[in-house]
């Protein structure tokens, strides 16, 4: 991924102070390491894969004068998000930053796909991340102050036929985050929902998306710095490039129904063969 530069912004905001970001090993919560990173942000790193992490680290020690912590951990496990906070209180970091970016998604027919894919996909994208804010949040009103960004996206704004678990749960992030944007301001603490369209990750390929699912994708990189900005500037909801910003709020004034079928003929040419 290309190394990015130092925002004055974000370097005001986020310089000094210990992020934990999840699901760092690859795409958006890789660049958000190394766009944090060029802020002066110290990281706890996390996701399941150690060797990607230990590169990662390098990469990042290489570039930059910050600490970095390596936690491999499976947020699939509903252990973990208590494994990663008592890891990082034993080490005495205040983790002032929370990257809820862990998650994964589905490309198909609801029946092609399984119970337990389903069920796991809720407890990374959703259950963890409720259980990782629960864990910080607390501490973060004690020190009265913090950020949080919630890892959303443009399928959190309608029912997305083919990808409904997935589009579900994003749903859940945001009007999540959102919610506790408003009940945390006054403890100086900022939440921000970042709503990315396609951006070039691995999330594609972890779906079992064709290749022509979606034919134009946005860099990672202005996606991030865009989410970064927003949370340092207390932007409840971030609409990166590429997002389809203006379709949400064309949105509302159509029929959702209308929206829904819409969608499902576009995306059922992407389907993945799957015998059901």
């Amino acid at each position: 991924m290309p190394a990015p530069t130092r925002h004055p912004t974000l370097a005001r905001a986020f310089g000094g102070k210990w992020a934990l970001v999840t699901g760092a090993s690859a795409g958006l919560g890789e660049q958000i390491a190394l766009d944090l990173a060029a802020s002066g942000a110290n990281l706890v790193l996390t996701a399941r894969r150690a060797d990607r992490l230990e590169a990662l680290a390098d990469d990042i020690h290489s570039q930059y004068s910050v600490e970095t912590r390596v936690i491999p951990a499976d947020l699939s496990l509903p252990e973990t998000p208590q494994q990663l906070y008592d890891a990082t209180e034993a080490a005495g970091l205040p983790i002032d930053i929370l990257i809820n970016n862990a998650g994964f998604g589905f490309l198909g027919k609801f029946q092609t796909g399984t119970p337990e894919w389903d069920r796991q996909m809720v407890t990374v994208n959703c259950a963890a991340v409720v259980h990782l804010t629960h864990l910080f949040l607390p501490r973060m009103i004690e020190r009265r102050r913090g950020f949080i960004m919630m890892l959303a996206s443009a399928a959190s704004f309608q029912p997305i036929p083919y990808m409904s678990t997935y589009a579900a749960t994003k749903a859940f992030d945001r009007f999540l985050g959102e919610a506790l944007d408003a009940e945390v301001r006054q403890y100086g603490i900022r939440v921000s929902s970042l709503c990315p369209g396609p951006t070039e990750s691995e999330f594609g390929q972890v779906a079992g998306m064709n290749s022509s699912a979606f034919r134009r994708v946005q860099p990672a990189q202005p996606v991030v710095r865009c989410g970064l900005l927003d949370l340092a500037g207390g932007k409840p909801t971030s609409y990166p490039p590429g997002s389809g910003a203006f379709f949400f709020f064309l949105e509302r004034f159509l029929p959702r129904t209308l929206v829904t079928r819409v969608l499902e003929r576009g995306l059922r040419s992407a389907i993945p063969n799957r015998p059901e």
